[in-house]
């Protein structure tokens, strides 16, 4: 059982002074990751290195920058600067993102997003390695490599749910970071994942897989309960269809379909969990005391190498800090 431990956020959370207040407070309790997201508001790698500049060990993980919102240079360039910065705690996490936001905010036609991921990840990594950039589109320019020291022992995390996305997790990745994946089936996708990276590349060490619960601390359970329940609820029906299907997947596409009908105008502080869906939110969240919170992580402890708690948007100090402080590795 592992005592791995880490913090992570949800792209809405916009609040770069609370992020870094989380982030140094993370740090102080050993934690051992602190996961920046990025979406459609804050451009995550400031608020990284401003995270890198006032932590001293912790490590800093980009989760997860978009494949395409950034060119692979752009993206090995960001990399191997926060790298530096950071002393060597950063990892990069990487993943192909929503069709809603790559459409919607970036203006891109999201088209084949596995073979895009996996292409963007093969390229960042040969950039990192110091090996000349790949051109296609100019193939009469010469081709340039990065202009800093290579950082080829940069992790890279990818964040995967479907079918072929995993693949290129299992192939191409240090880690393996999927979110609101149900409890009981993170260990076997696991090895189902590291069976296949065994094929392919058997020289690699297993996937470490990081993923864990939305977690809410309070004095009243059930205002944490209503907490957790909103966030899932939210990701389940208003951030496209890929955390749907994948439950859906996973085994819970009668609950899912509750939810989605109780849910017909989304949102993500006022969404609910029916009573019918409960095992849904068992699945997905952890919720309650401190004391109670404590005793539910215990079921996590199987399920992931390291087991990140997943913050709900826009919690009050007050409340994120007791979570913190609840889901903290024992010294």
């Amino acid at each position: 059982m592992t005592q791995r431990r880490g913090v992570g956020l949800t792209p809405m959370e916009t609040r770069r002074e609370v992020i870094v207040d989380a982030a140094v407070l993370a740090d102080e309790l050993g934690y051992e990751t602190f996961a920046v997201p990025e979406g459609w508001g804050l451009d995550s790698t400031p608020v990284v290195t401003e995270i890198a500049l006032r932590t001293s060990r912790i490590q800093i993980a980009s989760a997860v920058l978009s494949v395409w919102g950034r060119s692979p240079a752009t993206l090995a360039m960001t990399a191997a600067t926060l790298h530096q910065i950071s002393g060597g705690r950063y990892a990069l996490g990487l993943g192909a993102s929503t069709q809603a936001l790559v459409e919607g905010f970036h203006d891109i036609p999201f088209e084949r997003p596995a073979a895009k991921l996996r292409d963007v990840v093969t390229q960042v990594r040969n950039l990192l390695a110091g090996q000349p950039a790949e051109l296609r589109n100019a193939p009469g320019a010469w081709p340039l490599r990065l202009g800093q020291p290579p950082a080829p022992e940069v992790p890279i995390l990818i964040a995967a749910l479907g079918p072929h996305a995993t693949r290129v997790a299992a192939e191409l990745g240090d880690g393996w970071i999927p979110a609101l994946v149900a409890r009981d089936s993170v260990a076997a996708w696991a090895d189902e994942l590291n069976r296949h990276r065994r094929t392919v590349a058997p020289e690699r060490p297993p996937l470490d897989v990081a993923s864990g619960p939305i977690t809410v601390v309070d004095e009243n359970p059930d205002t944490a309960r209503q907490i957790a329940a909103a966030c899932a609820a939210w990701y389940l029906t208003a951030m496209g269809d890929v955390y749907a299907q994948s439950m859906s997947r996973q085994g819970y596409a009668a609950q899912v379909g509750e939810i989605i009908a109780a849910n017909p105008r989304p949102s993500p502080r006022r969404g609910v969990i029916p009573p019918s869906a409960e095992a849904v939110l068992e699945q997905l969240a952890i919720h309650g005391t401190g004391e109670q919170v404590r005793e539910q992580l215990k079921s996590w402890e199987h399920a992931a190498d390291l087991v990140t708690v997943l913050l709900p948007p826009g919690l009050p100090w007050p409340i994120m800090e007791a979570t913190i402080r609840a889901a903290a590795p024992s010294s």
